[in-house]
C-alpha cells in the first residue's frame, strides 16, 4: 500500500515517514533508514524523522554516535518533547552515560508518563542498582497500562 502511494507521490514526507515506522515494526530497518533519510533530505528540520531514525539506531544497532548526532539535532529543534528526551536518555544509556540517561528519562516521564519511557527509565534504574525504584516505575506504568509490552518485556528480561 505504501509502495503504491509513494509511486504516485514519491516525495511525500508523511507517506515516507509512515512507511518507515511501519518498516521498523516488521524489522525492515533498511527501509526505515532509507525513508527517514529521504524525509530529512527533504526537510532537514523534521525533528520527528531525526528522532525516529536516531532512536532506532540507538535501540537496534550499535551505531550510537550516529544516533546521538541525529537525536541531538531533533532535541535542538524541539527541546521540550518527551519522546525526544526519551530517545536522548536511551542513547545516553547505550553509551554508558547513566547519570545523563536518568536525567533525560526522568524529565521525559514527568512530561509524559508513557509505558515505553517507563520501561527505559526502569531499565536504567535497574542496571544502576536502583532496583526498588525500577520496580516502582514499572508498577506505576502497569497500573496505567496493564498489558504494556514494553514494561512486561523489560521486566521479563531483567527481573528474574
Amino acid at each position: 500500500l505504501f509502495g503504491t502511494a509513494l509511486k504516485a507521490h514519491p516525495d511525500d514526507a508523511d507517506l515516507l515517514y509512515a512507511r518507515g515506522l511501519y518498516a521498523a515494526s516488521v524489522d525492515r530497518l533498511d527501509i526505515l533508514e532509507q525513508d527517514m533519510r529521504t524525509v530529512i533530505k527533504l526537510d532537514p528540520a523534521n525533528a520527528d524523522a531525526l528522532n525516529a531514525l536516531g532512536y532506532t539506531l540507538a535501540d537496534r544497532t550499535e551505531r550510537y554516535s550516529e544516533a546521538l548526532e541525529l537525536i541531538s539535532r531533533a532535541l535542538k529543534l524541539r527541546p521540550e518533547t518527551a519522546a525526544i528526551m526519551d530517545s536522548m536518555g536511551w542513547v545516553q544509556y547505550r553509551l554508558g552515560n547513566f547519570k545523563m540517561a536518568l536525567d533525560y528519562l526522568r524529565r521525559a516521564m514527568d512530561k509524559l508518563p508513557d509505558s515505553e519511557i517507563a520501561a527505559h527509565l526502569g531499565e536504567v534504574l535497574w542496571v544502576t542498582g536502583e532496583r526498588e525504584e525500577a520496580r516502582r516505575v514499572w508498577g506505576d506504568a502497569l497500573k496505567r497500562d496493564p498489558g504494556s509490552r514494553f514494561i512486561l518485556e523489560t521486566q521479563g528480561r531483567l527481573d528474574k
